[in-house]
């Protein structure tokens, strides 16, 4: 992709509001039909999977670790949680919180469980073996799954979770709907996620760093730069703030709430199942 930032910023705002034809989807700027998009955002992940963690502390200068910290904290998880983190494959959000329920009881609480749902074999690779590399045997569960379309029954989980993930779907409302199918009454959702900068002079800056810096950041760490490409456009294709908690509250959620991380590069998105 040879475009210029300021191009691709006037793609993006041309794309703004506008509809898209049936069985046709978005895949960053690139009109794809709707069966091609979960294939071509598995083939991406899947070349990235090794290097993933390492492009998202080079790429924020480790401030990912401080918005997952915020999630985390929100969630407040509690002995006894039965979380799904769903798109969370190499196990960052999964080992976090278990951190998190130790420092609660010291005393190993079999009752708590996490399910790891993710589409790509090579990220839940990565995470499987980073939870054996910290000594993490058990309480993780670890599956291959579409987010629209969960391998869980109805009322099965009290929290799900999903950081950078939901951007990725091919039907946002779907997955948000199945988050509200698998959750318990009183269950939780949260979705971290990059969102739209409420700073109009950082804004513009943003938009050169993610258009320019992100994708020769990729092709020099992880050796794909279109992936970083297709990062900065899918976050632009993205519901800002408002319409993604629209899109919550028509999905059934209730108590609706986000919170604006570093400027609104990220928001953190709360409803619950009442």
């Amino acid at each position: 992709m040879n475009s210029s930032p300021d191009s691709d910023k006037h793609h993006y705002d041309n794309l703004r509001g506008g509809g898209e034809n049936a069985g046709r989807t978005h895949f960053g700027f690139r009109d794809v039909a709707e069966d091609e998009k979960a294939p071509l955002v598995q083939g991406l992940f899947q070349s990235v999977a090794g290097r993933y963690d390492l492009m998202n502390d080079l790429m924020s200068g480790g401030i990912h670790r401080l918005w997952k910290a915020s999630m985390i904290d929100w969630l407040d998880p509690r002995p006894g949680i039965r979380l799904l983190d769903t798109a969370g494959g190499t196990g960052d959000i999964a080992l976090r919180v278990m951190e998190r329920l130790e420092k609660r009881d010291s005393v190993a609480d079999n009752a708590s469980r996490i399910m790891v749902c993710d589409l790509t074999p090579g990220m839940l690779a990565v995470g499987r073996d980073r939870a054996l590399d910290q000594g993490v045997f058990k309480g993780i569960d670890w599956v291959c799954g579409d987010a629209e379309r969960l391998p869980l029954p109805d009322s099965s989980v009290t929290a799900y979770t999903i950081a950078f993930g939901l951007r990725n779907v091919t039907h946002i409302e779907r997955a948000l709907s199945e988050a509200r199918r698998v959750l318990k009454p009183g269950g939780r959702f949260l979705c971290l996620e990059f969102s739209r900068v409420v700073v109009p002079l950082f804004a513009d800056l943003y938009d050169r760093y993610s258009f320019s810096v992100l994708p020769a950041m990729g092709a020099a760490i992880a050796g794909d730069r279109e992936a970083y490409v297709y990062l900065a456009e899918s976050i632009r294709r993205f519901p800002p703030q408002d319409e993604l908690a629209g899109k919550m509250s028509a999905a059934g959620l209730q108590q609706v709430r986000y919170r604006n991380l570093s400027g609104g590069i990220a928001a953190i998105h709360s409803g619950w199942r009442i």
